[in-house]
This record gives C-alpha cells, structure tokens and sequence, in this order.
C-alpha cells in the first residue's frame, strides 16, 4: 500500500484540530516540514474554560499520540435526569461512565507538543524529541490554488501583510465558519438552527451540598419543551483534576426564532457589535444576563437554578449546521478536517472526537496502514453519521418530545 510522504504542509487554523494534525504530521517516520496559519491575532487561544466529553477517540489520541505523562480527564460514573423539582427520575439513571475534561487543558497540551509552548498547564511534564511546527497568528486567508504538484496559499499577515508559500498537503482545519470550505465549495454553508447554548462554570467548591450531590462526577441532564440543561465537573484553572480545584461546567440550550428581537439583543455584546456565532465573556450586556438569571429559578431545577445565579459570567454559541459533500480537493492535495469539514450540534459530544477521529486516520494513511480511498471514506462516513445523528438529537431536545422532560 502507498504511503504518503509530503515534505512540506501548511494547516489553516491552530485550534484542536489544525493542532492534532499537525502533531501527527510531526509524528510520523518521515516528518515535512510543518506551518500553521491561525487567524487569531494573539498567541493563545480561549475557548472560555468550556468543558469537553473526552470520547473513545479523543482519548485514544492521546494516549498515542500526544503521550503527555498525565491524566487529561474526570470520570463521571453515571447519567442521569432531574424533575422541576431537582429529584432524579425513575428509570432515568444510567451507570454509563464517561470522561470529562476542558478544551483549555487539550488546546496547551497539544500546543505544548507541537510548538513547544510552555503553559502551567505542563509544568513538569517531560518533553519529547519530536520536531517543531512554525505557529504563526495574525494570518487571514485569501485564496488558495494549484501550483503544480504543490498548493499555493495567500494570506494577509496582520504585521507583514499579504504573504504566499507552496506546500506539498494543505489541511483546512479552520473550524466551522471555515474559510477553505468557503473557497473550495461555496455552496455549503453554516446555518443557524433556531436554538443557542447558554455556557458558564464555577468553582466546585461554591455547589451547595445538594448540588454537590447530583452533580459530583455524575452526568445530570434537565429537559423541559424548547429547553435542556446539563452539566459535569471539568479540569479547573491550569488544568489540576484535584477535587476541590475543578469547575463545574453548564450548558443551557434555549430557542430563539432565527430573527426574533430577542435573537438580535441576546447575540448584541456590549460592544454594540452583532455577533454571528458566539458572544465571548465579558461581552454580554447586563441586562441580558440579568433577566436569564431572573428566569432561572422560575423553569430549572434548584440545583440548576443556583449554578447559573451563582456563574459570574456566561457566554453564547449559536448552534448551527454545516457539512461539506467531499473532505478531498485539489487531486488530493488539500483535505478538510474537523468543523471545517463538517459542524456535529454539541449534542453528540463529538466534536473534539472528530479532530481526533480525522487525524488518527491520517496516522494511519502516514503510516502505509489505509489507503487514500480508505481514508476518504472513513473521514466522510464518521462526518456524516455524526452530523445527521447531531441533527435528530436537536431537533428531538428542543423541539420535540423527549423521554425524560421534566
């Protein structure tokens, strides 16, 4: 079986997926050189200290690839669902266990391996004899095209401004709102969904004793008509798994009418900037979040009710929907990977698990293991399934009927 050997790779975007890539690349026999393109203007990322279920794929990612030397995650030993009243529901729970971790521990561990960035969040930990890829910020692409065997990309450097290079293999890892697919397929688009998600932890220290109780490294899920709620325990500040030092992590999906008033104000920071996909923290206006903490005790659970008062600040995604008919461009030249390839609802938990899915894969086409139609097919089969089956699960949670509404 052929394997694949390109001696030179440009990755557009540096978030989870541009990075698990890039670690692969940098992990196989015959290494190229590696370049990532990130559009941030500064050098770190945040993802507001959200959490993420560390699925099968995810964790076997790191075990093998990333090696880090230390735990990444919180095992939640089982799921369940609470009434109005904040009692679990007959028959609703499940000794299901599962791992819990955050994408700021994930994001310094994998910049940690492949760009040697030093973070608390590695202190200690040893490092490898792996080469370096060359991280670059400030970086929007322009165009990108065919120039030989090579692929030619163009971008406006935020100091040096407009730039080009070739490489041998283009990644286009640059998430949901993705440039590359924009460019190379225009016709698919991300749309919104009808629905947001309300994020914000807090101390585990500041639950009550009977939030404690439900929530203490269980799953616990809340679901009501146009409405769900759950929360975990997460990896606290620097990544430490130390009871006592984690956050408790909440989602709260709400439906807003595409266009609604009240659509418009939520997604309206106080910069007085309308903004598309996510309101970042300490951009929401006060009276916003005033009136969802208002709301709180009249529609959740107690124990929810009190998380969300309690969270000093929160933010919001918009959920939305996109998919690309085809991962593989330009004779095979140029792949799309992760969100950018296709966005899954956050229902699945699989978002971070594609990354990983999708670069494990490559793993296995570096190595001679899959051919290139096998690889192909198992990027496009895995997006696919998942994003229809993130589908049912949100039209099912919030504007359906599911088994366990409280």
């Amino acid at each position: 079986m052929t394997e694949l050997h390109p001696k030179s790779v440009i990755i557009v975007g540096g978030s989870l997926a541009g990075l698990m890539h890039a670690l692969t690349f940098l992990s196989s026999k015959d290494p190229p050189s590696v370049r990532i393109l990130e559009r941030s203007p500064t050098n770190l990322l945040h993802n507001q200290g959200a959490g993420v279920v560390a699925g099968n794929e995810t964790q076997e990612f790191f075990e093998k690839v990333v090696r880090p030397g230390r735990e990444i995650a919180i095992t939640s030993k089982r799921r369940l669902y609470l009434n109005r009243k904040g009692e679990v529901m007959e028959g609703s729970v499940e000794n299901r266990q599962q791992r819990m971790t955050s994408w700021d521990l994930l994001y310094h561990l994998l910049r940690w391996r492949v760009d040697g960035l030093q973070s608390e969040y590695v202190a200690g930990l040893k490092p490898d004899g792996r080469p370096k890829a060359q991280y670059e910020n400030g970086c929007t692409i322009k165009s990108i095209e065919e120039a030989g065997h090579k692929v030619k990309v163009t971008w406006t450097d935020q100091d040096s401004g407009e730039q080009s290079a070739e490489a041998d293999m283009v990644i286009g890892a640059d998430g949901g709102s993705s440039t590359m697919r924009r460019l190379l397929n225009p016709d698919s688009t991300r749309s919104y969904v009808g629905y947001v998600a309300w994020r914000g932890t807090l101390p585990e220290t500041e639950l009550s004793e009977s939030a404690a109780k439900v929530f203490s490294e269980q799953f616990a899920f809340f679901h009501q008509a146009g409405c769900q709620l759950l929360g975990y325990l997460i990896p606290g500040h620097d990544g430490t798994l130390e009871p006592g030092k984690r956050l408790f992590n909440w989602i709260w999906y709400r439906n807003y009418p595409e266009g609604s008033d009240e659509l418009e104000d939520l997604m309206t920071g106080t910069d007085g900037k309308r903004h598309a996909i996510t309101l970042p923290i300490g951009t929401m206006k006060p009276s916003v979040w005033e009136e969802q903490k208002k709301l709180a005790p009249e529609v959740l659970p107690p124990q929810y009710a009190e998380v969300v008062n309690k969270t000093k600040e929160a933010f919001i995604q918009a959920v939305t929907d996109n998919i690309s008919e085809q991962n593989s461009f330009l004779g095979g030249k140029l792949v799309l990977v992760g969100d950018a390839l296709a966005g899954f609802r956050p229902h699945t938990a699989a978002s971070t698990g594609q990354a990983a899915f999708d670069a494990l894969r490559l793993g296995e086409l570096l190595g001679g293991e899959i051919s290139r139609k096998q690889y192909d097919e198992a990027i496009l089969d895995f997006a696919k399934k998942m994003q229809a089956h993130g589908v049912y699960l949100g039209q099912r949670s919030q504007f359906g009927e599911h088994p366990f509404n409280g």
